[in-house]
């Protein structure tokens, strides 16, 4: 097959699963909780310092950033392996077509992002238009950021979703319990774990290791990104200084959250594709 054909099916297969997605009762509540909590969390941003008002999107943004990274990691991982794991006949049929099964599996996750993404974009627009209407556009780039977190997010847990549903046909129950599991582990336990394992060093020791853990786990790696970006060196107090004495300013921090980051996004697609071309389907 050349790289045209190629190309082709794996934008039609984008296109049916997008439109697949799109229409799942799924994708469209998490669409609608997404917009219910963003625009709740704008609103009340100031009842605990006593005041009233709409945050404006910078404090907005660094509200947002953990539901971001607990919400989004979870329904990418869920909505995928349900979406992308194989189901007999249904696999057999798509399978047996003249395609590559690698154009397939790449179109399937392709519009899988690019629902999940849409979603996103509807809760955080619905937000902003709030925000924006009643406090202005102060910090709107740092609302871009979030976005744009959230997009990454979405890209590396769609991938480790695809890598645990390419196993095979009849293994979806099996895909989505572990699913559930690297979702605890890495959005909840690793941060425990590393916390305990600092407590057992020494202070110089502990704090090189508690930096190191940024960069091994993607969720990490992404909130000390985007807080950074939106709070500058306050993101973390005087942690934020050690961070940046560690990677030697703030460009040896971008390289190093990026190298993570780039690496999260495509390792996991890789051995999907390389696992799915060798499944029994």
């Amino acid at each position: 097959m050349n790289e045209r054909a190629r190309g082709s099916a794996l934008l039609l297969c984008a296109r049916q699963e997008l439109l697949l997605a799109v229409r799942s009762r799924s994708t469209q509540i998490f669409a609608a909780v997404f917009a219910v909590l963003a625009v709740a969390v704008a609103l009340s941003g100031y009842v605990l310092s006593g005041g009233g008002g709409v945050q404006d999107f910078s404090r907005t943004s660094v509200s947002l950033v953990q539901l971001l990274l607990l919400l989004v990691p979870l329904t990418s991982l869920v909505v995928g392996v349900l979406a992308l794991s194989p189901e007999r006949g249904a696999a057999e049929l798509l399978f047996s077509q003249p395609v590559a099964r690698r154009s397939i599996w790449l179109g399937k996750m392709l519009g899988l992002f690019l629902a999940l993404a849409s979603a996103q974009a509807i809760g955080l627009g619905a937000a902003g238009i709030v925000i924006f209407w009643q406090a202005g556009r102060e910090g709107l780039i740092g609302y871009f950021v979030l976005f744009a977190t959230g997009l990454l997010l979405t890209a590396i847990f769609l991938g480790l979703a695809g890598l645990l549903a390419a196993g095979g046909t009849g293994r979806r129950a099996k895909a989505l319990a572990i699913a559930l599991i690297v979702w605890f582990g890495g959005v909840v336990l690793f941060d425990v774990a590393a916390l305990g394992l600092a407590t057992l060093l020494p202070s110089g020791a502990a704090s090189r290791s508690l930096i190191l853990s940024v960069f091994v786990n993607p969720v990490d790696a992404l909130r000390t990104g985007a807080l950074l970006a939106i709070e500058g060196t306050t993101a973390f107090g005087s942690a934020s200084l050690a961070f940046l004495r560690f990677t030697r300013g703030p460009l040896g921090a971008a390289l190093a959250i990026g190298t993570s980051i780039l690496f999260w996004l495509a390792a996991p697609v890789l051995l999907a594709l390389r696992r799915i071309s060798r499944a029994d389907l």
